[in-house]
């Protein structure tokens, strides 16, 4: 695992060309001192940018916050064959397993993302989405056959919890991935810890694509950020305090030829799901927000849309390769007009590439 990280006293450098450029506003002649670290983990760049009361306790704040995410990937990787996870997988079909408080959690989160869903949601299709990573690497498509018996793997109601820490699997074939969740948790427990730390205002951001702010910057009533969209003619953008966002889109083509089947599966067709719209949504949570970007992009806007005005302070919107916007809302806005006007002594996080259908991963699940 690499990371790196520095205390600033003035605007941060530009972080990976994946992530989103997080810096003090440009207009400003004396931006006020902030905190910025980044950190490698999960398969992704973690940023924190924090306005502190005092730079050196809030530099040790956003460390011990990178290192709650680093224990959580131990918790829930399941690309870490000794990962807590890893070894659930190995062994909740035989018998109900003990796990800990936060694998529970997240897993019992999951399940109701799934429920509300009515599946579409669903962490046990990881042996599916597995199988069309090799299609994608030059494997041949699965047959009918395989097909089915990968089928009978995925089905969130073969999971059972059993309070207060135990979970069991009712199928051998069942193996949970917690891709489309995971980050947002993390991101959320990280906000917790700087919370602990008395940190009040600063914003979160995993891989570019879940982001969560605490209070607000300077001059602002909150933290703007840039959505990542198929297209470049709209600017979505949302302005955050005490709550997230997070951006699903399947995988574009591969590069040398390769194709790309998507990382995002259909699990009544059982394959990547078709479609080149990006989905964002707000939500209170950062494990909210990561989870029904993933449940609403399955969904599509027909069926979504009823399930955002069921939910309390959620807003999405479904942006069409072509720039075409659906919005939804039960609270937060999303705003599609130009670029937001900044004021001095302010933050912005800005995907630097505005035009999402040129890069892979955007929304990192």
């Amino acid at each position: 695992m690499r990371w790196n990280s520095r205390v600033l006293d003035g605007p941060p450098p530009a972080p990976l060309p994946a992530a989103p450029v997080l810096s003090p506003d440009p207009l400003s002649d004396h931006a006020l001192p902030t905190v910025f670290k980044k950190h490698y983990a999960m398969g992704a760049v973690f940023e924190i940018i924090a306005y502190p009361i005092n730079l050196a306790h809030a530099s040790q704040a956003v460390d011990q916050a990178f290192q709650e995410v680093d224990r959580l990937e131990q918790v829930m990787s399941i690309y870490k064959p000794a990962s807590e996870l890893s070894r659930l997988n190995r062994t909740a079909h035989l018998h109900a397993q003990p796990v800990s408080t936060d694998l529970y959690r997240v897993i019992q989160e999951s399940l109701y993302y799934s429920q509300l869903s009515e599946g579409a949601f669903d962490v046990t299709a990881g042996p599916l989405a597995e199988r069309w990573k090799a299609v994608g690497r030059g494997e041949q498509p699965p047959s009918p056959a395989e097909a089915k018996r990968l089928r009978r793997g995925v089905g969130y109601r073969q999971i059972e919890l059993i309070p207060p820490a135990r979970i069991r699997f009712h199928s051998s074939q069942v193996t949970v991935d917690l891709g489309a969740i995971g980050k947002g948790y993390a991101v959320d427990r990280a906000a917790a810890v700087l919370r602990s730390c008395g940190i009040e205002c600063a914003l979160i951001n995993s891989g570019a694509s879940t982001f969560y702010a605490m209070g607000c910057p300077p001059g602002l009533c909150g933290w703007p950020v840039h959505l990542c969209n198929p297209s470049a003619r709209p600017d979505p953008h949302v302005l955050l305090r005490e709550n997230s966002v997070s951006t699903s889109q399947q995988t574009l083509p591969g590069s040398l030829g390769m194709p790309s089947f998507g990382h995002i599966i259909d699990t009544v067709a059982g394959e990547p799901v078709k479609s080149a719209t990006a989905v964002s949504v707000v939500a209170e949570s950062a494990t909210a927000s990561d989870a029904l970007s993933t449940a609403l992009l399955l969904m599509g806007p027909a069926k979504g849309r009823d399930l955002v005005k069921r939910l309390t302070n959620v807003a999405a919107a479904w942006i069409s390769p072509e720039g075409l916007p659906q919005i939804t809302t039960s609270g937060p806005e999303i705003l599609m007009t130009g670029a937001v006007r900044m004021s001095p002594q302010t933050a912005v996080a800005r995907n630097p590439d505005q035009n999402c259908s040129q890069r892979q991963g955007c929304a990192c699940e």
